[in-house]
């Protein structure tokens, strides 16, 4: 199974708020710390928007913020509500003209596998991706200024 871009842009956009903070940050400077297509980020955050996972406010002080606590954003649901063809094989479609299909297993060990793998993302949170990395990530993703006490006192990343 293959993520989509779109729903990797997700996760991207969703782990830079939750690093962020209550500061607002912009569709640019996100784009900007993972050197990724501004347009393509456009739809993304709006979708975001859309589905009740951050917060987009227009205007000069406007800007982006998580809606929920990373506590509470399920991976799985995330995923769930970015991916939009969850079809693995034809014969998961209504399209389906595979001939052995009356006589194949693959459909339900696949169907099986699929509720596996959710059922694992169903397990964690955004919060679970920031973990004690998160002022690692501060510093991979240039954001400034800081703004949470415990990312404030981290040691500087060495390489």
């Amino acid at each position: 199974m293959h993520l989509t871009r779109f729903s990797d842009y997700s996760l991207r956009v969703l782990v830079y708020l939750a690093v962020k903070g209550e500061e607002r940050s912009t569709i640019q400077e996100i784009a900007s710390s993972f050197d990724i297509s501004r347009n393509h980020l456009m739809k993304v955050v709006q979708d975001l928007n859309h589905k009740g996972y951050i917060t987009a406010i227009r205007g000069k002080n406007g800007g982006l913020l998580l809606k929920k606590s990373p506590e509470d954003i399920s991976l799985g649901k995330l995923v769930r509500d970015t991916e939009n063809d969850l079809k693995l094989v034809e014969c998961f479609g209504e399209d389906n003209e595979c001939r052995i299909t009356p006589a194949c297993r693959l459909k339900p060990i696949l169907a099986e596998a699929l509720c596996a793998f959710f059922a694992v993302l169903d397990k964690y949170t955004l919060a679970d991706m920031l973990g004690p990395q998160e002022s690692q990530l501060v510093q991979l993703l240039r954001i400034k200024p800081l703004t949470r006490s415990k990312i404030d006192t981290a040691p500087p990343l060495t390489s």
